[in-house]
């Protein structure tokens, strides 16, 4: 997948070049090395994380570098005099540790919100929950703290796009937030650094389970609802050409006062007596 990035082959790849965006892949994480690839930076900090079943996803280390790599690809933007960032995913089994991260950080029950991610029959919904919930009896400490929540239940993934939209807020760059996974970088950032959302903007309400919830927490307004569970950032580069639309129907549409239209100016307020 990580060479259908660098080929173009992928969703996002194509809706990039229709935009005219600059894109950029970072691997955080893959099992085996692709070997260097175009457009392709190599920010390999294991082969995937460790499972959440079992110890902390990842190290303080590990989080660290992940954080950071997330916040350099911010800076990169921010140099290039970008407008708008987007921050998209492609990781194995990464709806599970959205879910819990989401069930640490709002207090749900995972059985309320885990959806069948990739498409999950019954039974592997319910090993799903299963697992989630083992994970966070195992973590309490992840309901304690978004940090220990991203490190004991998070992914690479997930630790970079928080930290990208982090830093997004601080230098004040607006930022696109995709679907479920960047979701739940999206409500971790807000936890971390307060008002952080004031600079997000919700591209759609994903098909997932339990985004929703996510959103709300947020007070988000998502401006699709198009049943999407794609990820890699595509979501939010739909919503892209509506942004255009709005602002240039903000900077370039006549006022009725401008357009010289009859009745737009306020009735006279009546004398009173």
């Amino acid at each position: 997948m990580v060479r259908n990035f660098a080929q173009g082959g992928a969703a996002i790849s194509v809706l990039a070049r229709q935009l005219g965006a600059d894109f950029e892949v970072v691997n955080l994480g893959t099992l085996i090395d692709p070997g260097p690839l175009p457009g392709v930076k190599d920010y390999r900090l294991g082969p995937g994380t460790v499972s959440f079943a079992e110890q902390p996803a990842m190290t303080e280390h590990q989080l660290a570098c992940a954080l950071g790599a997330g916040r350099h690809a911010v800076e990169r933007a921010h140099l290039q005099d970008c407008e708008l960032f987007i921050g998209g995913e492609m990781g194995i089994g990464n709806t599970t540790a959205a879910t819990a991260m989401a069930c640490a950080l709002l207090g749900c029950a995972p059985e309320t919100i885990t959806g069948p991610g990739t498409g999950l029959d019954v039974a592997g919904v319910a090993r799903k929950v299963a697992i989630i919930a083992a994970a966070l009896q195992q973590h309490p400490q992840a309901r304690q703290a978004p940090l220990e929540a991203l490190r004991r239940l998070g992914g690479f993934e997930i630790a970079a796009l928080t930290g990208a939209y982090v830093a997004c807020a601080q230098i004040g760059l607006p930022v696109i937030i995709d679907g479920f996974i960047s979701t739940a970088a999206a409500l971790t950032a807000a936890r971390l650094c307060p008002h952080a959302e004031d600079w997000f903007l919700f591209a759609h309400t994903s098909a997932e389970s339990g985004h929703r919830l996510m959103l709300n927490a947020l007070h988000a307004q998502p401006l699709l609802n198009l049943g999407m569970r794609l990820g890699e950032g595509s979501g939010a580069a739909l919503a892209v050409p509506l942004l255009r639309q709005a602002c240039a129907l903000h900077n370039d549409m006549a006022t009725f006062a401008e357009a010289e239209v009859a009745g737009s100016q306020p009735p006279a307020t009546p004398p009173t007596s």
